[in-house]
């Protein structure tokens, strides 16, 4: 029998650990990341979004509590010195042109309501970077959070099939038989299943064989089912791009297939409509390429752009308002923009949310300054397996944002992965990352 009166700092008691500063700072990290992930309205279509311009009483109860258990939780138990660190030139400026956008909206008040839901988020996913003291720590907050997320979804396609899938009498009947678990639609479920395949990899890489690889099978199952073709493929690009460097010793070869990566994307999507030579060369080798309509939307916002380029239109203020329901509708046009949420391109939708300028200090907060970030990363095994993991996420999610808009969009769980990924590479770059035997 271990003689528990002479334990040392790591030999503590299980129990007795969960109950220190730094067992309560995992347990409220752990807590916030699954609430932010399953959302308050779990297993319905609108999820997060329902209620999401201030009308829902259950998320201003659940959001309100939240913001308040994270601005606690950074005063009390994060240290001061991480707290301070995860605010950048570049996020202040980011922050001052959303904040902008919020006051120049069509109506002021309800955009400054729905953003307080994204701020608040935000927050959150900030709580949960400076609340881990340690690596095995981290580790703790993902296992308990992919376990809860993935338990829940795996159980309701048994206990709520109505609701964790896709049905034919919904209001997409081709989707009918697709997997979404908790959350409001497989285009959402895909990509967290992807990121949480990123945990179980660095899980695995980090010791915790069992656990990493279960989580690893589990989340490529269910991404598999939710039929997101792209996330299937963005998945394993995601991680040879990250991982094929560093097994060749060129690290640093990453930061650069990152850029060619982003560049092919962008010229293959937007450039194919908003660039003459390759709108050209995409009508002689792909005439029926439309990324399913999304061309349509694309050509179309562009337009509306460039009536407005320097402000936009205002958070909140374009897709789904009035502005475009008392539009006229082209019968030949692919979708009927009156009825879109969103135009299926982050990139774009900032644009005519926020303006150009926007745009530019954007495309640097969310794809230059992670590579810096990267490349600062300490040569330390904890740094950069944890780096490695957060540059699986945000390569992977900002090549979906070519496919799809959720920048800002209060607490889809896909922003708020993006936004994890990236003030999680700043934090790692800054500091080393202790194992809980070498702390």
């Amino acid at each position: 029998m271990s003689n528990t009166g002479s334990l040392k700092r790591t030999e503590r008691a299980p129990l007795a650990a969960a109950f220190t500063r730094d067992g309560v700072a995992t347990a409220v990290a752990a807590l916030l990341f699954t609430v932010l992930l399953v959302s308050f309205r779990p297993f319905q279509p609108s999820g997060a979004e329902g209620g999401g311009d201030g009308g829902d009483i259950v998320n201003q109860l659940g959001f309100g509590a939240l913001g308040a258990i994270s601005l606690f939780a950074l005063l009390a138990l994060a240290d001061p010195k991480v707290v301070r660190s995860q605010l950048s030139p570049s996020w202040l400026l980011t922050l001052c042109f959303f904040m902008l956008s919020v006051a120049m909206a069509a109506d002021p008040a309800t955009a400054m309501r729905t953003a307080s839901f994204t701020l608040i988020a935000m927050m959150a996913v900030a709580t949960i970077l400076a609340l881990p003291r340690d690596a095995e720590a981290f580790s703790t907050v993902l296992i308990f959070t992919v376990v809860i997320v993935m338990g829940l979804s795996y159980a309701g396609l048994i206990v709520f099939p109505h609701e964790a899938l896709h049905t034919a009498d919904s209001q997409e009947p081709e989707h009918a038989g697709l997997w979404r678990g908790v959350f409001a639609h497989k285009n959402i479920a895909g990509p967290v299943m992807a990121c949480f395949s990123f945990a179980g990899l660095y899980l695995f890489r980090r010791g915790r064989r069992i656990w990493g690889a279960l989580i690893f099978l589990a989340a490529m199952n269910f991404m598999l089912h939710t039929g997101s073709k792209t996330t299937a493929g963005l998945v394993p690009f995601s991680i040879l791009m990250v991982m094929l460097p560093g097994l060749v010793g060129m690290r640093l070869g990453t930061p650069v297939l990152f850029l060619l990566a982003i560049g092919a994307t962008a010229l293959g999507t937007l450039g194919i409509v908003f660039l003459e030579p390759m709108k050209v060369l995409a009508a002689h080798y792909f005439p029926d390429l439309t990324y399913t309509g999304r061309t349509t939307l694309w050509q179309f916002a562009g337009e509306m752009l460039a009536k407005r380029p320097w402000t936009g239109y205002g958070y909140e203020s374009f897709w789904g308002t009035p502005l475009l329901l008392n539009q006229d509708q082209p019968f030949d046009r692919a979708w009927d923009i009156r009825s879109i949420v969103h135009g299926h391109n982050g990139y774009l939708d900032a644009a005519v949310l926020m303006g150009i300028p926007a745009l530019c200090v954007i495309a640097y907060t969310f794809l230059v300054a992670p590579l810096r970030d990267y490349m600062r990363i300490p040569l330390r095994k904890e740094n950069v397996y944890l780096g490695d993991f957060f540059m699986m996420v945000v390569l992977f999610a900002a090549l979906n944002a070519f496919l799809e808009s959720f920048f800002f969009r209060r607490a889809d769980p896909v922003w708020l992965f993006f936004l994890f990924g990236l003030l999680g590479l700043r934090q790692v770059s800054l500091r080393p990352i202790a194992s809980a035997l070498h702390r």
